[in-house]
């Protein structure tokens, strides 16, 4: 496993604008799309994303909005989805030594109490800005102690552990790049995430069967996945 200084650029905060397009693939075709953004403000920053996708089995579609502190951390997020017609909303902050997620399903409301944790992110499915601001605690926390609020059913908080390997090459809009590569595994779960020198994310392999966020221009030579990490 290389050491976090070497994978990550040592970038503390998302201190400017940043943004990215991104097609969702699921063995190789598209099957939806992906953005986010993260605006500086003031205080903190703004973070939106918006996802859609549409198959067989699965019409889905997300819009997340959200208030971090200058430290990333959060203050505010509400998460707006359909899930095959049926609406599910979040809402998320923190309250005391708690995360407070309220969620509405089905036509039934529950709030949840989640232990806090400064390195928190919520990561709803298909969220390309949740994995940007993965990859940016991991920067500004060196690996360690990164956690993820899985909004999903009764909601639960996951210690995220990163395993880095071995550097990939790739082209952005036509341009060869450098591109670092690195396993999330949350709750027993898998995502491969490939980003590049300045920690913005290229691509992730997703944890549903098949699925991959492909940022839009970029090519991954060849494609995923490694078959090893690097053990200097």
């Amino acid at each position: 496993m290389l050491p976090a200084a070497v994978a990550f650029a040592s970038i503390p905060a998302l201190a400017a604008a940043q943004s990215g397009s991104f097609t969702i693939a699921q063995h190789g075709q598209q099957v939806g799309t992906a953005s986010y953004r993260f605006t500086a403000t003031a205080d903190g920053i703004d973070s939106t994303s918006l996802v859609k996708v549409q198959m067989q089995g699965l019409d889905f579609a997300l819009s997340k909005n959200e208030d971090l502190t200058k430290g990333d951390e959060l203050k505010h997020v509400q998460v707006n989805a359909t899930v095959n017609g049926e609406a599910v909303h979040l809402v998320a902050k923190p309250e005391a030594e708690t995360i407070l997620l309220n969620i509405s399903a089905r036509g039934k409301s529950t709030a949840i109490k989640l232990a806090a944790h400064r390195g928190a992110v919520i990561l709803p499915d298909f969220d390309p800005g949740a994995l940007e601001m993965l990859l940016t605690l991991a920067a500004a926390k060196s690996n360690h102690d990164i956690w993820a609020i899985l909004p999903k059913q009764s909601g639960s908080i996951e210690p995220v552990q990163l395993a880095t390997y071995a550097d990939q090459a790739g082209t952005l809009d036509g341009k060869k790049i450098a591109v670092h590569h690195a396993v999330a595994t949350i709750s027993g779960a898998n995502t491969d995430l490939f980003w590049g020198a300045g920690n913005e994310l290229l691509q992730a392999e997703l944890p549903q069967e098949g699925f991959a966020l492909i940022r839009k221009g970029f090519v991954l030579t060849p494609p995923a996945k490694p078959v090893a990490p690097s053990t200097e």
